[in-house]
């Protein structure tokens, strides 16, 4: 009875538990911590949406067990954000699917399409889950590098000629978490092209689809014609609407996928408390200003960080969308990496980023700083770590003896 269970064995160690751990610590000893390592919206959901949820409630019918799909009028609901936002018509009954988050969406689906074996193309970089839901389902990972260096095509193109069995899916996201990297329509057009030609399916995470700060929405890739043959595109509340505990998300597109994550979802689940599909139905149909309101917040939490840290030692590239900023660690410090240099900025500077290790071995020269705290917050964690850069060497030689003694 001591041998750990197949699934737990494939897990890696949880990158981020270290710095959690300390961050748990610190704050149990009553210390101030910044928290800027989690993407945890900090903004109220819209009063109309809290209001329908109060009102919901009170009818006795809405504590029965719900629909696992998500109720009809949260399905039409959806699809009516993608007519207006994309210009893309869907099916509410058969190419649209509500989810318990856009985490738990593609989790199932994994379990729904993969057997073990099965190759997936995941970006490096990347948010957590895409790779570990299908860990989990029993799927043997090909990473794809990420960076601004590297043509995307060409190592999608390398990765499936090098690909034994042929890839079964391929997971997106843009705009990146952690990356904040956006794309275009031409982007997308390219993507699905290839892929129906060696049919891959294509897994979108458009999860920051309106928390963007130029003029160009990002687009979604059903918006190419003959996406929906071999795509689905999974979208969230948590960030547009702030409603991250409500754990509402939708995936929307190939009705084959759909279908799949709909059978797999009816064993596992009987979907959100009505009270809440009904009140996400409100918010996509009712006043959008809250939509703005959201992005301008973190759009001024942008300029600040990025301003405020200029001339520090430690400059902050501008995200052109997310409520990221996906930061090159200091000089020097890429030697120890994200982990040492998380820890030691949450020491000595009381502030928490998240290491860039955590989203894969390709991101570990970064640390991803999350915009959720409110502009005083921000700007005390600037003046911390314009203090933490000016001894940083200090700290950094520190690092590097004590690895030199463990040796």
């Amino acid at each position: 009875m001591d041998s750990e269970f197949y699934r737990i064995k494939r897990l890696p160690p949880y990158v981020f538990a270290e710095v959690n751990a300390m961050k748990a610590k610190a704050r149990a000893a009553g210390e101030d911590i910044i928290d800027l390592g989690m993407g945890n919206p900090d903004l109220m959901p819209p009063q109309h949406v809290m209001d329908k949820v109060t009102e919901t409630m009170k009818d006795p019918k809405a504590h029965r067990y719900s629909v696992s799909k998500g109720i009809h009028g949260l399905r039409k609901a959806m699809a009516d954000y993608y007519e207006r936002r994309f210009n893309v018509s869907l099916n509410p009954n058969s190419e649209v699917i509500a989810t318990l988050g856009s985490k738990e969406g593609l989790a199932n689906l994994a379990q729904a399409i993969t057997a073990p074996g099965d190759v997936i193309l995941v970006p490096n970089p990347s948010y957590p889950i895409h790779h570990f839901g299908f860990i989990i389902a029993g799927a043997t990972m090909r990473h794809l590098p990420t960076t601004e260096d590297e043509d995307f095509m060409d190592i999608l193109e390398q990765a499936v000629k090098h690909s034994i069995p042929k890839p079964l899916a391929l997971v997106l996201n843009f705009p990146s978490n952690p990356t904040a990297q956006v794309v275009d329509l031409g982007f997308y057009k390219e993507v699905v092209t290839f892929c129906k030609k060696h049919e891959i399916y294509i897994l979108s995470d458009l999860a920051y689809a309106e928390i963007y700060f130029n003029d160009t929405p990002p687009p979604s890739i059903l918006q190419v014609e003959g996406a929906r043959d071999i795509a689905v595109e999974f979208t969230s509340m948590s960030k547009t609407y702030s409603m991250a505990c409500w754990r509402m998300s939708f995936a929307v597109g190939n009705k084959k996928l759909i279908g799949a994550l709909t059978r797999m979802k009816s064993y596992v689940d009987y979907g959100a408390f009505t009270p809440i599909q009904v009140a996400a139905a409100a918010a996509l149909n009712g006043p959008q200003d809250c939509i703005d309101f959201a992005r301008n917040t973190y759009k001024v939490c942008r300029e600040v960080l990025v301003t405020g840290m200029a001339g520090s030692g430690w400059e902050i590239p501008s995200p052109e969308a997310t409520m990221f900023a996906w930061v090159p660690l200091p000089e020097g410090w890429e030697e120890v990496g994200s982990n040492e240099f998380s820890k030691s900025l949450l020491e000595h500077a009381k502030v928490a980023v998240a290491p860039g290790i955590g989203f894969g071995e390709y991101g570990d020269g970064f640390v991803r700083i999350a915009l959720v705290e409110n502009e005083q917050r921000i700007r005390q964690a600037i003046r911390n770590m314009k203090q933490f850069m000016k001894i940083s060497d200090q700290y950094l030689t520190q690092i590097k003896e004590k690895k030199q003694g463990n040796i």
